[in-house]
């Protein structure tokens, strides 16, 4: 009988995997695609020699978690590269403000007028980030905090809404910027604890940086793959489980999976009936003849380009994917341009490029044409560069990832007291009905990104059950 047994290959399904490898534990994974990588994988979308990401490309937690600087990643392939700018946030009239590794640089970037602001906001917590991230990401009930003084005071700096935290801000400029980064959780700017969103977006920035994976993210799922065969587990794929009888047995099951397949597979009924999934996300891969031609020189060195003229048309786009069941007619835009420092991912003088937008989940429609006249406002002739696109709606993200359920690339809306407390109000929320099985999925704390940390910590409860006597 093994000791564990766990249900997807992504990234916090790995990590649980490796965790309980690590001590001496006896674990397989059985993962339904035929290949491993749940949200970190890299595919040849377009054409061939343009290696794209599916989901996942920069990786702000990557680079800054606690559970993969515990691992010798770097011994099994993965390497990050940073562009000259982690971020950079265009506006039309040809200028941009910056997420810098500086603080100085970052502030500079605002305009006079909140420099200082900006720079009184992350002092504090800067100096302490390790600690502070380990104790962020590792809460609830996983470990005691390193740094109680720190975490109570970012608590009380990232509780309240995004939107009071922006009142401290004078100009648009870092409005906007700041607005941008907690538009990635794709949830409305004025929920709880969205001011600490924010907050670990530009803190990540500056203590490591938003990197790319050389190669690809699928980078990161084969180097835990191949980290967890060395240390004795075993990987299948092209294996879909059903129900819990299609698994060995096994002292204990965790599960890489949305809640929703959880309660299917297990026979939880209707345990996680109030968990909410939100809003999706329209994404296009481009395969371009050169570099995107942004109008703002500071776009060009960027690993990441957020795209949104003001905080108001962020906040649009925003309300209308989440909470109006409307696209948006000015979609706020992530896009990462991996070729800007790895030339692997594309031909010679090629170069890949992707964009999404906020839509609402389950959405069926197509948002190409509003995307790609977002882009012409801050790169003009972008157009005139695209050798090639795919396209992925809600529907076309859920039949590639389970996880994403009506496309809700977060497996769950990261929004209210959910963003919080996932994927129930619980002290123990890796514990399901069944003592012998787990939930490890981002559907759990401290929730989506690629990290492992929801693995790490779901590996944690999984050990102390499997020691009992």
């Amino acid at each position: 009988m093994l000791d564990a047994v766990v249900v997807g290959a992504g990234p916090n399904g790995l990590t649980a995997a490796v965790e309980l490898a690590r001590r001496g534990f006896s674990v397989a994974v059985f993962e339904a695609r035929d290949t491993v990588g749940g949200g970190a994988r890299t595919e040849e979308l377009t054409l061939p020699g343009f290696r794209h990401d599916p989901c996942s490309a920069a990786h702000p937690l990557g680079i800054n978690s606690p559970a993969f600087k515990a691992m010798p990643l770097e011994r099994y392939g993965l390497q990050w590269l940073h562009a000259e700018l982690p971020m950079a946030h265009p506006f039309p009239d040809g200028t941009a403000a910056v997420l810098s590794r500086s603080v100085a640089e970052t502030a500079a970037s605002f305009g006079p007028r909140d420099a200082g602001t900006y720079r009184r906001l992350v002092a504090p917590f800067l100096p302490r980030w390790d600690t502070l991230v380990h104790d962020f990401m590792s809460l609830p009930l996983t470990a005691l905090p390193r740094d109680p003084v720190t975490l109570a005071r970012f608590g009380l700096a990232g509780l309240p809404p995004s939107t009071w935290l922006t009142r401290r801000f004078r100009d648009e400029r870092a409005k906007a910027l700041f607005a941008g980064l907690v538009a990635h959780v794709i949830a409305p700017l004025d929920g709880i604890a969205t001011s600490a969103v924010g907050l670990v977006f530009a803190l990540a920035a500056h203590a490591r940086g938003w990197p790319v994976a050389r190669g690809g993210s699928q980078s990161i799922s084969d180097a835990l793959t191949a980290y967890l065969k060395d240390l004795g587990g075993t990987v299948h794929t092209d294996y879909e489980v059903k129900r819990l009888d299609d698994l060995p047995p096994a002292r204990a099951y965790v599960f890489d999976t949305s809640p929703t397949a959880l309660a299917r597979i297990a026979g939880f009924g209707r345990y996680y009936e109030r968990y909410r999934y939100g809003a999706s996300v329209f994404k296009i891969d481009y395969a371009l003849d050169g570099p995107v031609p942004w109008t703002a020189k500071e776009a060009r060195t960027a690993g990441t380009v957020q795209i949104g003229a003001s905080r108001a048309e962020i906040s649009t786009a925003l309300r209308a994917a989440s909470r109006e069941g409307r696209a948006p007619d000015a979609p706020f835009l992530i896009t990462v341009q991996p070729s800007v420092v790895d030339p692997s991912r594309a031909p010679d003088g090629k170069q890949v490029f992707w964009a999404y937008g906020h839509v609402p989940n389950g959405w069926t429609g197509d948002l190409t044409d509003a995307i790609e006249r977002q882009l012409e406002r801050f790169a003009p002739g972008f157009r005139d560069r695209v050798l090639a696109r795919a396209t992925a709606g809600p529907p076309e993200l859920a039949s590639r990832n389970a996880n994403y359920v009506g496309g809700d690339i977060a497996c769950g809306a990261a929004s209210g007291l959910q963003l919080l407390l996932r994927p129930k109000l619980s002290l123990f929320p890796y514990s399901t009905p069944h003592p012998a099985v787990f939930l490890c999925s981002a559907a759990t704390p401290p929730g989506p990104g690629v990290h492992g940390m929801s693995g790490h910590n779901a590996a944690k409860a999984v050990w102390r059950r499997l020691r009992q006597p």
